[in-house]
């Protein structure tokens, strides 16, 4: 049973309506920075309207407005969605009501597109009014509540309707529709706009165009051009086509429709009953539909069209997300493939090619075209309250690998594809590539942020993407046995203080071992690997009889491996002795011998880095101990090297608690 169902038959069965816990009918769930003049009334369509009707089964004609305080941006991207009744149902179910006593318990739910995935989110119907009208959007002439409701769901998702005021039209509709958007700018390049505009008329895309203004952002108050056309409305662009007027001219129209609907009709060249129509012959008018053209649609010259409009802005949808449309069910689909990954600070947040020590740090995506291809590249990333700077950069790679690759090669080999870098929630390029194997590094510009993100990669043609990583192995013994002639001056010294601690047997336990590194080790940067847990783990090493006792020779081996391991860290802590910046620490533990998975390094990293982002040189030791034992304990159960190993619950437990 869904949280919806639930929710629903227990407030049924209690006779009360659904209050949601959160997001509570607060002036915080308005306006969080801001304070306005007034105090909200929170009302239930039931309060506001005899009839209120959660959506009209009927055609009905888009009659959304912003009231006082909605958001134009979000009205015209629920038009676009309105034109697309298979998108629309998705997002809005039809199965809710208001008027059924036995299906009405005060919760409604929208399924929107999320960091990701399709996510389905609850509201109660309590909505914020002034002057007992509702402050945000409504329907202006029919009693339908979905677009307030939507919109509550959305701020909701957002933290806030104040948050909703920074969205885009183009965040909304990927938002809506699970695609990926696109903006063009039209006047940049006519000729290659034409082009690109008759291949996204053959897939399953939406294309819209605007005019945007470079003044200060218009946020309700309607501005229109000479020709009617709406400033910082989308317009729907539904074709392209060629006519021959009675002289032989060829004309090239585009067919465009104002989602919102009549009002503010296109007055320019070739509009609905312009003259123009005069000079084409009927069959042509016939096969155009002039006739019998929607609310809100239009035909417009493609000169007049790139004159009028500065930008298209377009989703793309992929199988799955184009399935529920039937308008697009003839097109041709887009292929896409798709990567869900993390950037975690000191793993996998490398930042961009300005930081040439971390960057080969940062995911790294292999992706593999069958042929010479056209594709979009799409970044989202999962910080919606606080967005970091993103982008992604690009390289040529052999079809063939299969490692991830070291920071060498970033820095002899120039990159191919760069997007722009940027705090939007999504970051699109479009790019046309040979065939061939490339490697894909979505990034944060500054190293160390962290967040989840989506890669996206649209392509007309058959397409591979995967994530390069390296598979776990023990390279070399990261424990250096003592050579047997190492017999010094300071050994004899070592062993004189080992024999004052140790028993009748010549052994020492883990508070005794405490005891011993603290009198032998010379300064307080190697002393970090003096504490009670590290020796603990030394000896849970390095005792191979489990008595949880170490001999001498056992000392012997661990202090040459203390001084080899201390040679491999400063190798790595340039700017400061004793201190690892924990993005260094793959690097640092594969010259002691460890080949790790960005997976198993996480752990480590959970496991290690301090608040300030690094390792003291006690860290690097515990997690040296740590993978040697493990290492050790694998080998010793897959005597045959098969890579992978059945144990008990009683094994495994000693195995896990022994690492």
């Amino acid at each position: 049973m869904t949280d919806y169902e639930r929710i629903r038959r227990s407030c049924l069965k209690r006779g009360e309506l659904w209050e949601d816990p959160e997001f509570p009918a607060t002036q915080a769930s308005v306006f969080y920075h801001q304070t306005p003049p007034f105090q909200f009334v929170w009302k239930r369509p039931k309060e506001l309207s005899t009839r209120p009707v959660f959506v009209h089964d009927a055609p009905a004609q888009f009659d959304i407005v912003p009231g006082k305080m909605g958001d134009r941006w979000l009205v015209s991207c629920l038009g676009v969605l309105y034109l697309s009744k298979g998108l629309f149902y998705r997002v809005v179910p039809a199965d809710q009501t208001f008027s059924a006593p036995d299906q009405y318990a005060g919760v409604f739910r929208f399924r929107l597109w999320w960091c990701g995935e399709w996510v389905e989110v609850l509201v109660d119907d309590r909505l914020p009014t002034v002057h007992g009208r509702l402050a945000f959007l409504q329907a202006h002439n029919s009693e339908q509540f979905w677009p307030g409701l939507l919109e509550k769901a959305y701020a909701k998702l957002h933290g806030s309707y104040e948050a909703l005021k920074y969205g885009t039209l183009l965040d909304g509709l990927a938002d809506l529709t699970g695609g990926i958007t696109e903006s063009v700018s039209i006047r940049q390049d006519p000729t290659t706009c034409g082009r690109m505009l008759s291949k996204l008329l053959e897939m399953t895309s939406l294309i819209t165009c605007t005019v945007q203004t470079t003044s200060t952002q218009i946020r309700n108050q309607l501005e229109k051009l000479a020709n009617g056309i709406h400033i910082g409305t989308n317009y729907r662009l539904y074709a392209v086509e060629r006519v021959e007027t009675f002289s032989g001219e060829p004309v090239q129209l585009v067919k465009l429709r104002n989602p919102l609907g009549p009002g503010g009709e296109y007055v320019g060249a070739w509009a609905r009953d312009s003259l123009d129509w005069d000079e084409v012959p009927p069959h042509e008018k016939e096969r155009l539909a002039v006739r019998h053209m929607g609310d809100g649609e239009f035909w417009i010259s493609y000169s007049d069209f790139v004159k009028t409009f500065t930008h298209l802005e377009v989703v793309h949808l992929d199988s799955d997300t184009s399935r529920d449309e039937p308008s697009l069910h003839h097109k041709n689909t887009w292929q896409m493939r798709l990567y869900q990954g993390a950037w975690q600070r000191g793993v996998s947040a490398g930042g961009c090619r300005n930081n040439p020590d971390t960057f080969h740090i940062n995911p790294q995506l292999h992706l593999i075209l069958s042929e010479m291809e056209e594709v979009i590249v799409s970044l989202n990333q999962h910080s919606i309250m606080e967005p970091k700077v993103i982008g992604f950069t690009a390289y040529s790679l052999p079809k063939n690998n299969s490692e991830t690759i070291g920071k060498q090669f970033f820095k002899k080999n120039k990159s191919l594809v760069n997007s722009q870098y940027t705090n939007s929630r999504q970051v699109s390029h479009r790019c046309q590539l040979e065939q061939g194997g490339y490697l894909v590094l979505p990034t944060t510009f500054e190293p160390g942020q962290e967040s989840s993100f989506t890669l996206r990669v649209y392509s007309s043609k058959p397409l591979k993407l995967k994530l390069l990583d390296t598979q776990p192995s023990l390279i070399k013994s990261a424990i250096i046995k003592a050579p047997a002639t190492l017999d010094g001056k300071s050994f004899s010294q070592y062993e004189a203080v080992f024999l004052q601690l140790a028993d009748e047997h010549r052994t020492v336990n883990a508070f005794e071992l405490q005891e011993l590194l603290d009198a032998c080790l010379p300064n307080d940067y190697i002393k970090s690997c003096a504490c009670m847990e590290v020796c603990r783990q030394v000896v849970l090493t390095l005792d191979t009889s489990g008595s949880g006792r170490l001999k001498f020779s056992d000392f012997k081996d661990l202090m040459c491996s203390l001084k080899y391991w201390q040679t491999s860290f400063k190798n790595h802590t340039r700017e400061k002795t004793g201190i690892l910046k924990a993005e260094r620490l793959r690097d640092a533990l594969l010259e002691v011998g460890f080949q790790l998975s960005t997976d198993v390094l996480s752990i480590l990293i959970l496991r290690y880095m301090r608040k300030d982002g690094t390792l003291r040189f006690g860290d690097f030791v515990s997690a040296i101990l740590h993978l040697s034992v493990a290492f050790n304990l694998f080998e010793s159960k897959d005597p045959l090297q098969n890579g992978s190993i059945k144990q008990s619950l009683a094994e495994w437990l000693k195995s896990s608690l022994t690492c």
